[in-house]
């Protein structure tokens, strides 16, 4: 069993804390910058993320939505442990995939053999990651995203909720896809694609 302190205390911390119960692991607490909190879900809040260093014997997680938080947690919380949240739903094969540190994958997603996702990454409830995928660092794959086999997402980058991405696709690092869009063609810069098929959305 292990020690798990999750940071954050949002609704994705909601989704993590039910992960780390399933898996029966002991969630110790919660990190926050929220300073008027003492607790939360019936666990104590045990600081700000810059209080890590107290809890060496720990595994944490960041449970942030946003992948630029996530990432500048991360950042400046070197040499410690990461606990990676995988709900028992998930169908997988283990032996046929990879799955980074600190990576939360939601109850009923199904990853496909020769999938690579990367660390910190959030994979969410009922989306579909299908064979030889490649997802980058702190990518955020929402609700009911569909991705065709031998799709790269670039690191940071955030698949909306029920897109769907056609196969041997590459999404660069930085790019939103909007709920519902279709991706038909490579997305070679950052920015945020809407629409089906999906598009660069330019503002004025």
């Amino acid at each position: 069993m292990k020690n798990v302190i999750i940071i954050g205390t949002g609704g994705h911390a909601k989704v993590v804390t039910n992960i780390v119960a399933l898996c029966a692991d002991n969630l110790v607490g919660f990190l926050t910058s929220d300073t008027h909190m003492t607790s939360f879900l019936g666990k104590p809040v045990l600081g700000a993320d810059t209080d890590y260093a107290h809890f060496s014997d720990c595994e944490f997680i960041v449970a942030i939505g946003n992948q630029y938080a996530r990432e500048k947690i991360v950042t400046r919380m070197p040499d410690v442990a990461w606990y990676t949240a995988i709900h028992p739903s998930v169908i997988i094969p283990y032996e046929h995939c990879s799955i980074g540190e600190g990576t939360v994958i939601s109850a009923n997603a199904v990853i496909n053999p020769y999938a690579s996702i990367g660390a910190h990454c959030i994979i969410n409830t009922q989306c579909v990651v299908e064979h030889d995928n490649t997802i980058g660092d702190f990518a955020h794959v929402s609700v009911g995203a569909m991705l065709a086999g031998n799709v790269h997402v670039g690191r940071r980058s955030w698949i909306g909720v029920g897109a769907c991405v056609r196969n041997d696709i590459c999404i660069s690092d930085d790019c939103f896809v909007g709920a519902g869009a279709v991706v038909v063609k490579d997305l070679c810069e950052k920015g945020t694609y809407i629409g089906v098929p999906a598009q660069k959305l330019h503002k004025d």
